[in-house]
């Protein structure tokens, strides 16, 4: 039938995916389509195995196009210097702000990188700046990214001597959240501050529950890990 390609022939297989990346180039360059771009970086990445092409379609996407998934993929590329790219946290930094506002694919995935930046403090000159990683975090933990709400959890236990109280009733709030989104710890932390009336009344029975819970979630996860690895 036309149009199909035969995937045990490598010679029709590899025109196949020439011809692809051919009309990927054209709705980049020729249409200036900021998803043309996308898949162009994509197929350069996975296809071509060619990380210096795609980090320059993605840098291009990015800075011309304002778009979130390559802002995002060209700030990966930034921490670990792949493609050729300065590996710099800073530019990372920056790059992962850009997808967080910009929205789409992988804004939220972006959010929660802008605050662990923060947090960590090797992108804003060695000082970390709590503030901002609440901030983002919790614009993380409200699109369902469940690290950003254990890790919003962890900063309201601790607090911080530099503008950050400690807040159990909150530290609290986001450990649950963590948990209903699926986070073993964030289950486990719970289930500890319920033991220990700390953010809420004690609750042996809430308590029980939720250290349940993080047995159930421990369990998927290492029943995952084998299947993974048969």
């Amino acid at each position: 039938m036309a149009g199909l390609i035969n995937f045990e022939d490598e010679q029709e297989v590899k025109q196949f995916l020439d011809n692809l990346g051919v009309e990927y180039s054209f709705q980049c360059y020729k249409e200036k389509d900021p998803e043309g771009c996308q898949r162009l970086a994509d197929y350069l990445e996975g296809v071509k195995k060619n990380y210096e092409s795609s980090a320059q379609v993605l840098k291009h996407n990015c800075e011309v196009n304002g778009h979130g998934e390559s802002c995002y993929k060209v700030g990966a590329y930034h921490v670990t210097g792949k493609g050729g790219v300065k590996e710099c946290l800073q530019t990372a930094y920056s790059c992962f702000m850009r997808s967080c506002k910009a929205g789409g694919k992988k804004s939220t995935d972006a959010c929660h990188n802008v605050g662990l930046l923060a947090h960590d403090g090797r992108a804003m000159g060695g000082e970390p700046d709590l503030k901002a990683a609440r901030e983002y975090y919790e614009k993380a933990c409200a699109g369902g990214f469940a690290p950003s709400c254990f890790n919003l959890s962890a900063l309201f236990i601790e607090g911080n001597s530099k503008g950050l109280s400690p807040d159990m009733s909150l530290a609290l709030q986001y450990a649950n959240r963590a948990c209903e989104l699926g986070h073993v710890w964030g289950c486990a932390n719970a289930s500890r501050m319920y033991k220990m009336g700390h953010g809420a009344d004690k609750d042996e029975k809430k308590a029980e529950e939720l250290k349940n819970r993080a047995r159930e979630l421990h369990g998927l996860e290492k029943e995952r890990q084998i299947k993974f690895g048969e």
